[in-house]
């Protein structure tokens, strides 16, 4: 049934690549067979994320953007992360239906995923996803996240080059961003720039670049004024990801950064592991039994916390 399904994928069929993506998100058993079936066909893509507060045209600038690469005959897999429906817990595919005009192009493929309660507004298996398309063959992979502002790094470690859209009326609020959305962008789209204000955001985004700490060669990021809807601007980003792709593949910094979101990926896979595997009804049940305790004077968190890890320790010496 796999190898069926991947040499469809491969192929770029839709349907396989949609099925195969589906298993992945399902957290089914083959899930993960998949995954590493896939390994030797990942690493071709390039990925960008775009990201930003909710409403500053994310989703008007991707879809632009796509239709400028599909031109230069490069083809364009999207993973567009929406907010978790509060009733199926889906995905509410606001996005997909804001892109239905180059969704049906043979050389787009566009999945909505749900956040999951990723603060990031990047589903984990947003990731798993983009590697899917990434083996399909899919020469640019775009993720577009809601853009929460409480840890944009799930956007920066998954991609390649990192924009931040925002708007004028951002302007009075950029200072707070500055230890979030600030600190991630490779480069800044000013979009609605036609707005009062435009101006005035640009001198405070440019204030806050003046405060980085950029030695001699490091990449600076640029700010580029956009109208999304007018079609203004979208060719000066298509430009600037042919730039900075440049850049990061002249220094080496690709395969550097590549290595460093890969080295916290696996951690984060091994994480999720060993936290599945230790809360078994066992532990559960000694956690349930110390919280009265803990809640008379009797014991301490740290303590409860090292009887379970001691349990699932013993355990494991155990199997051994």
């Amino acid at each position: 049934m796999i190898d069926e399904l991947l040499q469809d994928l491969y192929e770029k069929k839709k349907k396989s690549i949609s099925r195969a993506i589906s298993l992945v998100e399902s957290r089914s058993e083959l899930a993960e067979n998949i995954l590493i079936k896939i390994s030797d066909r990942i690493g071709n893509a390039y990925r960008i994320g775009i990201t930003g507060p909710p409403g500053s045209g994310k989703s008007t600038i991707t879809n632009q953007l796509t239709k400028l690469f599909l031109r230069h005959n490069l083809s364009v897999g999207i993973v567009a992360v929406d907010p978790t429906s509060p009733f199926t817990g889906g995905a509410v595919l606001g996005d997909r239906i804001r892109m239905s005009d180059i969704g049906l192009n043979e050389n787009v493929f566009i999945r909505s995923l749900a956040t999951r309660g990723s603060l990031g507004g990047l589903s984990k298996k947003a990731v798993d996803a983009a590697d899917i398309l990434d083996a399909a063959g899919y020469d640019i992979i775009i993720f577009e996240t809601v853009g929460v502002g409480q840890s944009e790094l799930d956007i920066a470690r998954a991609s390649d080059s990192t924009l931040v859209v925002l708007v004028p009326e951002s302007g009075d609020s950029i200072q707070a961003m500055k230890a979030g959305l600030m600190e991630i962008a490779d480069l800044f789209v000013l979009n609605k720039s036609d707005r009062p204000g435009a101006n005035s955001a640009v001198t405070a985004i440019r204030s806050i670049l003046q405060l980085k700490d950029i030695s001699d060669g490091m990449w600076v990021p640029e700010i580029i004024q956009t109208v999304a809807v007018e079609n203004k601007g979208i060719e000066e980003i298509f430009h600037f990801v042919e730039k900075h792709k440049s850049y990061l593949t002249s220094t080496g910094e690709l395969e550097k950064n590549r290595k460093v979101k890969l080295a916290f990926r696996i951690k984060e896979i091994v994480s999720d592991s060993l936290v599945i595997e230790l809360w078994d009804d066992e532990r559960r049940e000694i956690l349930s039994k110390s919280l009265n305790e803990i809640i008379k004077g009797l014991s301490s968190p740290y303590i409860a916390a090292a009887n379970i890890i001691n349990n699932y320790k013993m355990n494991k010496t155990q199997e051994l």
